[in-house]
C-alpha cells in the first residue's frame, strides 16, 4: 500500500487551476453549464491525491464527508423551491408584487428593498429565506418598474447578506465564531465596525441609480399591465401577505429552518385552497413542479411561472459536484500547502488581514462551499492572530468580510448556485451591483491599514512591545 504523503505546492495548485481554467473555458468561451467541468475536476482532484498515496476508499470519504455537511442546506434548497411554488398558487408572491408595485416609488425601490431583505435576513437568520421569499417579490415588482433584474437581484444580496452576516441566528455567523473560537455576541459586535459602514454606502449607491428611474422615466401604463395580468390570475387581498409573518414568527420563536420552511409552504397551500379555490392535487403539483400560467404579458408569466422542487434540481446537483470537488481537495490536504505558503509571506496585521479575506474569497471559487470557505482559513490562520496579540473575534469578523459575502457571487459555489436559480439571474450579471458584498471587503483591508477597528488582547496593541509585526 502506498504511504500518504504531504502534497508538493505545485501538486495542490495543478486541481485547483484546472478547475478555474476548464470552468471558464466552458461556460464562457463555450456556452456549457458548469456541472461537468466540475466532474473534471474532481477526477483530476482524485488523480492527484492518489499521486499523494491516498486510497479511493479514503478520496470516497473525503467527498461523502463534504456532501454530508452541506445536506441540511440542500434539503432547505429544495423546501424553498417548494415554498415559492406554494406561494405563487396561493397569490401571496403575486399580492406583495400587486401592492408593492402600487407603494413603492421606482427611485426609491433599490434603497427600500435592500433595507426590507437587511431586516428578513436579519430577523430570519438567513440570507437564503431573505432572498427566497421577500426577494423573489422585489424581483417581480423591479420588473414592473422597469428596473434591470441584475441591478435588483443585487440588490436583493446586499441586504440579504447584510441581515444574515449579522444575525446571531445565522449559521455563517455562529460557524465563524465556533471556527475562531470567539464569543458569538463579541464576533456580531465586532462585525458592525465594517458592516454598517458598507451597507450605508451601499444604500448610497442605490439611491443614486434610483435617480434614474424618476417619474418622467416611469410607465405606469407597464404596472397596470401586470396588475391587471395578476387580477386575471388570482383573487389578490391583504391577507395573503400572512404567510410571510409566519416566517418572522418562526424566526423569533427560533424554530428551525427545516420546519419552519415546511410550515410556510403547508400555509401557501392551505391558502391557495381557501383563497384561490384550487383542489388539494393542485397544491401538491405546485410543491413539485411549482406554478404555470400564461395571463398574455410577458413580464407576469416570467413573474409567475416559477418555484417548485424540480425547479431546484439543477442547483442541487452542482452543489453535490461542487462539494465534492471541495472535499477532495480538503482530505488530500491541498487547501493546507497552499494556504501555508501565502501565510510565510505575512508580514504585517494588514497583511494578514488581506490574505485572510483572499483566501476566504479564493476558497468559496475553489471549495465551493462557504462553510469550508470559512473552516479552512479559520484553522489554518488562528495561531498567526494569537501570535500578532490579535482578539479571536477580530479573526472571526474578517472570515465573515471575505468567505460569508463572497459566497453568493461565485456560480459553482452553493450559495451563488441556489441564488442564482432563486432570483433568475445570472452570478455574472448581479455580481457588479452588489455592492454591499464588493465593498464589504475592500472596507475591512482599508480599515485595518489605516489602524481602525483592529482588535487586540489586552496588553497588545500598535504601542505594544508584546505585538509581532
Amino acid at each position: 500500500m502506498k504511504e500518504v504523503r504531504k502534497p508538493y505546492f505545485w501538486e495542490a495548485l495543478v486541481p485547483a487551476i484546472f478547475m478555474m481554467v476548464i470552468i471558464i473555458l466552458c461556460t464562457v468561451a463555450w456556452g456549457i453549464e458548469p456541472h461537468i467541468p466540475i466532474v473534471l475536476s474532481c477526477i483530476v482532484a482524485a488523480f492527484m491525491a492518489a499521486r499523494c498515496g491516498h486510497s479511493w476508499t479514503s478520496i470516497v470519504a473525503g467527498f461523502l464527508d463534504s456532501i454530508g455537511r452541506a445536506m441540511e442546506a440542500m434539503i432547505i434548497v429544495m423546501i424553498v423551491g417548494m415554498l415559492i411554488g406554494a406561494w405563487v398558487l396561493a397569490g401571496t408572491v403575486p399580492a406583495m408584487v400587486y401592492y408593492g408595485l402600487e407603494l413603492i416609488a421606482p427611485s426609491i425601490f433599490l434603497v427600500v428593498g435592500a433595507i426590507l431583505c437587511a431586516i428578513v435576513g436579519l430577523a430570519t437568520g438567513s440570507s437564503w429565506t431573505a432572498s427566497g421569499t421577500v426577494g423573489v417579490a422585489l424581483m417581480g415588482i423591479a420588473s414592473g418598474l422597469g428596473i434591470n433584474p441584475a441591478i435588483a437581484a443585487g440588490m436583493v444580496i446586499s441586504g440579504a447578506y447584510m441581515g444574515d452576516k449579522w444575525s446571531p441566528l445565522s449559521d455563517s455567523t455562529n460557524i465563524a465564531a465556533a471556527t475562531a473560537e470567539a464569543p458569538l455576541y463579541e464576533h456580531v459586535r465586532g462585525m458592525a465596525t465594517t458592516t454598517l459602514p458598507s451597507f450605508i454606502i451601499a444604500l448610497v449607491f442605490y439611491g443614486i441609480i434610483g435617480l434614474r428611474f424618476s417619474s418622467g422615466s416611469y410607465d405606469p401604463t407597464r404596472v397596470a399591465e401586470i396588475q391587471n395580468a395578476i387580477l386575471g390570475e388570482f383573487n389578490i387581498g391583504i391577507w395573503l401577505i400572512l404567510p410571510t409573518l409566519f416566517v418572522i414568527f418562526a424566526a423569533v420563536k427560533k424554530i428551525p429552518a427545516i420546519p419552519s420552511l415546511l410550515g410556510a409552504a403547508g400555509i401557501g397551500g392551505v391558502f391557495a385552497m381557501i383563497f384561490q379555490g384550487v383542489s388539494f392535487a393542485d397544491v401538491l403539483g405546485a410543491f413539485h413542479y411549482g406554478y404555470a400560467c400564461e395571463t398574455g404579458n410577458a413580464i407576469a408569466d416570467k413573474l409567475l411561472n416559477r418555484g417548485g422542487l424540480d425547479s431546484m434540481m439543477w442547483t442541487i446537483s452542482l452543489i453535490i459536484f461542487a462539494l465534492a470537488f471541495g472535499g477532495i481537495l480538503e482530505k488530500a490536504g491541498f487547501t493546507e500547502v497552499i494556504l501555508e505558503k501565502l501565510l510565510n509571506r505575512v508580514k504585517t496585521v494588514g497583511g494578514l488581514v488581506t490574505t485572510t479575506i483572499l483566501t476566504g474569497i479564493a476558497c468559496d471559487f475553489i471549495l465551493t462551499d462557504q462553510y469550508l470557505s470559512i473552516l479552512v482559513p479559520g484553522r489554518m490562520y488562528a495561531k498567526a492572530y494569537d501570535e500578532r496579540g490579535l482578539k479571536r473575534s477580530f479573526l472571526s469578523r474578517t472570515l465573515e468580510d471575505g468567505a460569508t459575502l463572497w459566497s453568493p457571487l461565485v456560480p459553482w459555489n452553493g450559495c451563488g448556485a441556489y441564488q442564482a436559480a432563486t432570483l433568475g439571474v445570472s452570478n455574472w450579471a448581479f455580481l457588479p451591483y452588489a455592492f454591499m458584498n464588493l465593498v464589504n471587503p475592500i472596507i475591512a483591508i482599508l480599515f485595518t491599514y489605516f489602524g481602525i477597528g483592529i482588535k487586540y488582547k489586552e496588553g497588545y496593541g500598535p504601542k505594544s512591545k508584546k505585538e509581532v509585526s
